[in-house]
């Protein structure tokens, strides 16, 4: 298959590349490397794969419509992950935030829609749909806060709750990639993703929690808890993320036209601080961080319900924890280089 793959030069994309470049696909790498770590990352997959087709057009989802209709217009799958992706950030500049998650996603549907070839659609959209869940209880049970009564996770049927311009503009991606499905017939499926982690990821304090804990401490720059830091996640190694992408693909006629939830789930969360206590164990000291208030949007608790996805395909999440931050660790340990740029 030709594989079109948005944002492919950032975290999840560059996995994605490298994954469906060793199953035998080729693979089309857009994006407008304006993150940290993109040019990086695109070195690393032509360097693991020299004899394998590898094109890269540089690209901005917002303007370069032309570019993406070039590209969609012979493409299998298109998997897009451009976007602005951090709460803080949408706060500070909503207007270039919906320009980014929000259009720029209407622009990738619609290459999609003009294209000959009707390729696939995988939409990455995020758990802040939800918003602050204010209706669902939240005790807390042995240092780490926790749902009373979703014992599997939040479910998709949960309402919808667009909390922050960031919310509000994926959620109207999400909602768009959705709707194109009913409307005009394409192929498309919504991941409303929990927190994916792994190696080069790039992560800074405003995104990336897991791999911005484990850089700071590894260099010993400042990092703070916001809030207790006993609010938790359900934490996804990217490999198991990339498999339900593949996965949905060879179920497309089941899974076309729907929306999932996709995480951890129960077996794999993590609060704050117990992350922390893991960096303790593996780097052999004790990780200093400062402290500071709650930030806007931020959940207490969010744990994916997975089980429509894993009855519908057969998936299941296999990377604990443990494991997944193992690796990220020692993956960072071999490229401080990259971080100190």
């Amino acid at each position: 298959m030709k594989m079109l793959i948005i944002g492919g030069a950032g975290f999840i994309g560059i996995n994605s590349a490298d994954y469906f470049l060793n199953k035998g696909h080729d693979i089309v790498i857009l994006d407008n490397f304006s993150r940290a770590g993109t040019e990086s990352n695109v070195s690393w997959l032509k360097e693991t794969h020299p004899d394998k087709k590898i094109k890269i057009v540089k690209a901005d989802i917002r303007y370069d419509q032309d570019k993406m209709d070039t590209e969609a217009a012979d493409a299998d799958v298109i998997i897009h992950l451009a976007a602005q992706v951090a709460v803080t950030t949408s706060v500070k500049n909503p207007k270039e935030d919906f320009e980014i998650n929000a259009l720029g996603t209407l622009n990738v549907l619609e290459a999609a829609r003009k294209s000959k070839s009707k390729p696939i659609v995988l939409y990455s959209s995020t758990n802040k749909v939800y918003g602050g869940m204010e209706n669902v209880e939240v005790v807390e049970r042995n240092g780490r806060y926790e749902y009373k009564d979703f014992r599997s996770g939040v479910p998709e049927t949960q309402q919808l709750d667009f909390h922050s311009p960031y919310g509000c503009s994926k959620g109207t991606g999400d909602q768009y990639v959705r709707d194109y499905a009913r409307i005009y017939g394409l192929r498309t499926v919504v991941f409303r993703q929990s927190c994916i982690y792994g190696k080069r990821q790039f992560g800074v304090e405003d995104q990336g929690w897991l791999a911005w804990f484990t850089i700071a401490s590894l260099l010993k720059k400042p990092l703070s808890i916001y809030g207790d830091g006993k609010q938790i996640r359900d934490v996804l190694y990217v490999g198991d993320l990339i498999e339900a992408y593949e996965i949905a693909i060879k179920n497309i006629d089941r899974c076309s036209g729907k929306v999932y939830n996709m995480g951890g789930g129960p077996k794999n969360t993590m609060s704050l601080l117990e992350l922390v206590s893991m960096l303790d164990t593996h780097l052999d000291e004790k990780v200093k961080h400062g402290w500071g208030d709650w930030r806007p949007g931020d959940q207490k608790v969010f744990v994916a319900d997975t089980t429509l996805f894993e009855k519908e395909t057969g998936w299941k999440a296999k990377t604990s924890p443990e494991k997944g931050v193992k690796i990220m660790i020692d993956w960072i340990k071999k490229n401080k280089e990259l971080f100190k740029k």
